[in-house]
C-alpha cells in the first residue's frame, strides 16, 4: 500500500501531512515511529492527518501525532501547514476554515501575502485545566527540578505548557531541564517546557522542549503560551514578536477571556509517496 504525503515545515518545525479524506490511512504507533525515523522513514516532528469533520458546520478534522507514535491535542505551526495543505490540495477554496481538534475548534485564515493567522482559542489558565497539580491558581509556581527550583507559569493552549523566564536562551539548560519538566509528576499528562528570554515588552526569544518530540526549531502553541505567560507576569504587551530558532511568529492576546491569535508562514518542501 502506498501512502501519499506532503513534507512541510513552519519555521523549521517539520511535518508530514497526510490526506485521510481521499485515501485510506492506517496509522498504528509502530507505523508512526517507522515513518518518523529520519534515517529509515521520512522523518518529522509531527504527522498531521486531515480528516472529514464530525460536525457539519466545520470544514475538517485535524489530528496530530508525534514521531514517538503518541497523539497530541494541538500544534500551532502544524495548524498553519494544515491550512496551506488543504488549499494546495484543492480540498477547499475558502480563505478561512473551521477545523476540529481534540480540544476544540480552531479558525485559521490564509492571507494573500502567504502568511496564515490562526485563532488558537482562549487559553486556559487554571491549574486543573492544564492539568497541573497545585494547591491553587497562581501566575507562577515553584517547580523542583533535581536540586534546583524554577518558577513556571502554566498555560493550556489545548495542550499543556510550562513557561520559565531565562536570561539568555542560548545558554539556557534546555537539553538538561526540558526532559525533567516534560515528565515532572506534577504534570499528569506531561508538558511542553518553554524557555523564554524577554528582549523588551514587544519581543521575546524562545526555545521549547516539546512533549513527545524533544526540542524543535519552533513551537506555535509554545509561542502562544509564552506570550500569555509574559503578559500574565506583567512583562509583555498584547502584541509580541517571538523569535524562535526557526524564524519569527507574531502573537496577539487581549487578556483573559480573549483568544490568542498567531500569524506566521508555512512552507511545502516536497510531495511524495511511500510504501507502507
Amino acid at each position: 500500500m502506498k501512502l501519499k504525503f506532503s513534507k512541510m515545515h513552519g519555521l523549521g518545525n517539520d511535518f508530514v501531512v497526510v490526506d485521510g479524506i481521499r485515501q485510506t490511512v492506517g496509522l498504528t504507533p509502530e507505523r508512526l515511529r517507522q515513518l518518523g525515523d529520519r534515517h529509515l522513514g521520512i522523518g518529522f516532528d509531527q504527522l498531521l492527518l486531515v480528516e472529514a469533520p464530525h460536525a457539519g458546520e466545520n470544514d475538517f478534522r485535524y489530528r496530530i501525532f508525534n514521531n514517538d507514535g503518541s497523539e497530541v491535542e494541538q500544534c500551532g505551526n502544524g495548524a498553519r501547514c494544515f491550512v496551506k495543505f488543504v488549499t494546495e490540495q484543492k480540498l477547499t477554496n475558502k480563505r478561512a476554515i473551521r477545523v476540529e481538534t481534540a480540544k476544540g475548534v480552531i479558525v485559521p485564515e490564509y492571507h494573500s501575502n502567504g502568511l496564515i493567522t490562526v485563532d488558537m482559542g482562549v487559553p486556559r489558565l487554571k491549574s486543573l485545566e492544564v492539568p497541573f497539580i497545585a494547591d491553587g491558581d497562581a501566575i507562577t509556581h515553584p517547580l523542583a527540578i533535581g536540586d534546583d527550583s524554577i518558577d513556571v507559569t502554566v498555560v493550556s493552549m489545548g495542550n499543556p505548557h510550562a513557561v520559565c523566564v531565562v536570561n539568555n536562551v542560548d545558554s539556557a539548560p534546555v537539553a538538561q531541564q526540558g526532559p525533567l519538566v516534560e515528565s515532572h509528576p506534577r504534570f499528569p499528562e506531561k508538558v511542553n517546557a518553554g524557555f523564554m528570554q524577554i528582549v523588551n515588552r514587544g519581543e521575546i526569544r524562545l526555545r521549547v522542549y516539546e512533549r513527545g518530540a524533544g526540542e524543535t526549531l519552533a513551537c506555535g502553541t509554545g509561542a502562544c503560551a509564552a506570550v500569555v505567560a509574559g503578559i500574565q507576569r506583567g512583562q509583555l504587551d498584547s502584541r509580541v514578536l517571538v523569535h524562535t530558532r526557526g524564524g519569527d511568529l507574531n502573537i496577539e492576546w487581549g487578556g483573559p477571556g480573549h483568544p490568542v491569535k498567531m500569524t506566521g508562514p508555512a512552507v511545502t518542501v516536497f510531495t511524495g509517496e511511500i510504501e507502507i
